[in-house]
């Protein structure tokens, strides 16, 4: 799994430098400002990748005696700094944009242009996706921002390409620029959704809700077996997810007892939840716990 995800952000550096060169290419063919745009985003998208890349090489290194809880937090900063190359990238975009619509300009060769950007958006989408694929099935932060951002350039092409059409159609040039504000707030989108999840985990976000319903579900399950449970607390580290919780065991059972419940817990949960880690604390329940006093009663 682990080299699965490693062996993807690798392919999407090289799927991004080839839709550089593409783009880029078209650019200077055609002098579309929509174009370059989209090149310059795909730039970007390269730096990402590579810091996604290497945040992913990081948080696979194993807990040692300077990291206990592991690197997984590596993830999310990755994720966060290609979010902050993704901000870049928008505000880039609509200056050039706006530069072009004041001192004005002409789109050249047009069909060309649109040929390269639907090959662009073709190949951006069929990748996107299954890099988006691989990022849900193995929980990776860093990887799900490099496909977010590669997704954003999806939209940021058809954008364009809608613009190339428009050109071809009207003869307005400035129908490029426009089009190239709009990709810029396509991506200012994209950014804002991928700050917000690869944060979350620096600042120890507790786990979604549906996650947290499933840990209180295991434990209502074993209601008969324990008394109650408090003090839950959850957070992750890119795709390592931790917990810790007080458990309320039945004063009258033994120590041995009490550890099999902990470790039978341990492996429900962990089977709903994957990459969990858990530390779970007992503590007896109150002196006038009727069960306990009932089974004394039985006793004596």
């Amino acid at each position: 799994m682990l080299q699965t995800r490693e062996n993807v952000s690798r392919l999407a550096i090289v799927v991004i430098s080839a839709l550089i060169i593409m783009k880029l290419i078209a650019s200077f063919i055609t002098g579309s400002i929509g174009i370059r745009a989209d090149a310059l985003h795909s730039l970007i998208d390269l730096a990402g990748a590579v810091i996604g890349y290497i945040g992913i090489k990081i948080s696979s290194k194993p807990p040692d005696k300077q990291h206990a809880f592991g690197h997984g937090k590596a993830e999310n900063i990755s994720g966060t700094i290609i979010s902050l190359f993704i901000f870049g990238a928008a505000g880039l975009i609509a200056y050039q944009a706006i530069d072009r619509i004041i001192s004005g300009g002409e789109v050249e060769l047009v069909t060309v242009g649109i040929y390269v950007t639907a090959a662009a958006i073709i190949i951006n989408l069929i990748f996107a996706a299954y890099a988006l694929k691989v990022a849900r099935k193995t929980d990776s932060v860093a990887l799900e921002a490099t496909a977010r951002d590669m997704q954003a350039d999806v939209y940021s092409s058809i954008a364009v390409l809608v613009g190339l059409v428009l050109v071809l159609t009207t003869g307005l040039a400035i129908m490029d620029s426009i089009v190239a504000l709009l990709v810029a707030v396509l991506i200012l989108r994209t950014a804002i959704i991928t700050f917000k999840k690869s944060f979350s985990g620096i600042m120890d976000t507790s786990l979604p809700k549906e996650e947290e319903d499933i840990i209180k579900s295991v434990l209502v399950e074993h209601k008969a077996q324990i008394v109650d449970f408090h003090a839950l607390r959850t957070r992750k580290s890119g795709n390592q997810r931790f917990m810790d919780l007080h458990l309320v065991m039945h004063r009258i059972i033994s120590v041995e007892e009490a550890h099999d419940m902990a470790d039978h817990l341990e492996e429900d949960l962990k089977e709903q939840l994957p990459n969990l880690s858990i530390t779970i604390h007992v503590e007896p329940c109150d002196s006038d716990c009727k069960c306990c006093l009932d089974k004394i009663q039985k006793k004596d």
